[in-house]
């Protein structure tokens, strides 16, 4: 057989493959195209109209934000107010207008400087996230009653949250250059509408979004500032450096890893070094509070807790949530360098923060949109984005129901604390599902969607097509392949190719 060809050997003059269509290659998304007249036909212009992939996902996603802002109505015009549970009843529940007097916004407080009235003595959000919140606080008019300043509040910041939206949608769309229309599972995703006002989530989102993209483009350097940037904003986009890593040894690309390591280490301590140093007890409050936070909502340690006569202190909850993830992490690396070939940035991406997500001690409902684009990118396969869609849906459902039980008194409206607990259970087995069918993919990787098409690792950047330097187990024979698949068999490294198979070392 002829050697794979690298990505540096790949003739420029090449002939780019048509874009992938999901109407003609997902059965769920031919079936629901039927809504607005069925799958393109072969005739179809495309490329000759105004209404391009990104322009067409960018308004869809700003139509899905639209109805999530309606959806929040009920407590807007109130609930937010007035009665201690109307706003769960509603499940319209958001931080942001809370947390407008709750954290010193509404007198001027300074973040991570001034110290705050009651439990909480400074804001206990990453820096870049402080930033955000004080940004919105300035466009805050400061007339009026104390109602009118946090709906005003909540406004300005759903406004700024929106254009994180559109940012996280349109780059997911062009990550994956020929799969332009995977970006519609992140404009059209429920979970994404109903969560996306909650909490500041959706600024740390977007930095990691675009910093995929700018790794796909083979560009280090940027996607390390803004996945620094990403990191200090949120805590979880440095985790996607451990897959990288591995990804990087297997393919032997020091350098570019290097590249992106320094660039994220500038950029977060340029963002986080002036108030490390002139307030650090305010700069530390978010690491100290999520240190001393003990077990809550949305966790399976919750059930624990709730169903034992002696449950784990916080500090033992801390010890073996860290050993669960570090476990998580070598069976993520073990897979890398095993797998028969060489897994995708996004699939590894998905899995090490879904792991996070699973293993730790609290997952809040707006937590979903970590996953969502990592979940497009890894696996854009409409039914199984659904499903897991579907479980996340329930759990959001059953949180307010829950509060609303618990904040009723005697009335106890809404769902007890053993419905809670399958709403928990219907959360954790949708996105283990989801990691199954990734991990599938990668065992097995004429399963997945992205290379079937005969692509590589559209999202991998200098890792699409490269030779493996490393690699243990069987994968580092030659003529291995991920047998028992009946479709099109993909050409293994060759993203620019199709037909024919070959193992990554050939």
């Amino acid at each position: 057989m002829c050697p794979m060809p690298s990505a540096e050997s790949t003739p420029a003059s090449v002939r780019e493959p048509d874009s992938v269509r999901p109407t003609r290659e997902d059965a769920v998304a031919a079936a629901g195209s039927e809504l607005i007249g069925g799958p393109l036909g072969r005739r179809a212009l495309l490329g000759t109209s105004w209404w391009t992939p990104v322009r067409v996902i960018a308004l869809v996603a700003i139509g899905m934000f639209a109805l999530g802002l309606v959806q929040k109505a009920p407590c807007y015009n109130g609930a937010w107010f007035f009665g201690a549970s109307s706003q769960y009843t509603h499940a319209c529940y958001s931080d942001i207008p809370h947390l407008y007097q709750g954290r010193g916004f509404v007198d001027d407080l300074v973040p991570y400087f001034d110290k705050l009235p009651g439990d909480m003595e400074y804001l206990e959000y990453p820096v870049l996230t402080g930033v955000f919140m004080e940004v919105a606080s300035w466009l805050t008019t400061g007339s009026g009653s104390i109602q009118h300043q946090e709906q005003w509040y909540w406004m300005v910041n759903a406004g700024m949250l929106m254009v994180c939206a559109v940012v996280i949608a349109v780059c997911v769309t062009r990550t994956h250059a020929r799969r332009p229309w995977d970006g519609i599972l992140v404009a059209l995703a429920p979970a994404f509408a109903l969560t996306a006002t909650i909490n500041w989530d959706l600024l740390a989102v977007a930095l990691t979004s675009a910093a995929v993209l700018m790794w796909s483009r083979m560009r280090p350097v940027a996607f390390g500032v803004l996945l620094g940037l990403a990191t200090a904003a949120k805590l979880y986009p440095f985790l996607i450096l451990g897959p990288l890593l591995v990804l990087c040894w297997r393919a032997g690309r020091w350098r570019e890893f290097g590249k992106a390591l320094g660039g994220a280490s500038v950029a977060w301590l340029v963002v986080n070094l002036p108030v490390m140093l002139f307030a650090f007890d305010g700069w530390s409050k978010f690491y100290t509070f999520s240190q001393e936070r003990g077990v809550d909502f949305g966790s399976f340690w919750l059930i624990l807790v709730h169903n034992t006569d002696n449950p784990p202190s916080t500090e033992t909850v801390n010890t073996l949530a860290t050993l669960l993830m570090l476990l998580c992490c070598g069976a993520i690396a073990a897979l890398t360098l095993i797998a028969p070939r060489r897994p995708r940035f996004a699939q590894l991406a998905f899995l090490i923060i879904a792991a996070f997500i699973l293993t730790n001690k609290v997952y809040s409902p707006q937590y979903v949109l970590w996953l969502v684009p990592l979940a497009v990118l890894a696996r854009p396969k409409w039914r199984d984005f659904l499903i897991w869609q579907a479980c996340e849906v329930a759990y959001f459902l059953g949180i307010w129901m829950y509060l609303a039980y618990t904040t009723s008194g005697d009335a106890h409206k809404g769902l007890p604390t053993d419905g809670y607990h399958w709403a928990i259970g219907v959360h954790l087995l949708g996105t283990l599902f989801l990691c199954v069918m990734v991990v599938r993919d990668i065992l097995m990787p004429d399963r997945d969607p992205v290379r079937q098409t005969g692509d590589d690792d559209p999202s991998g950047g200098v890792l699409d097509g490269a030779r493996d330097v490393f690699v243990l187990g069987p994968a580092a024979r030659t003529g291995q392949h991920s047998a028992h698949f009946e479709g099109p068999l993909v050409r293994w490294g060759a993203g620019r190719q199709t037909g024919g198979s070959l193992s990554a070392n050939e």
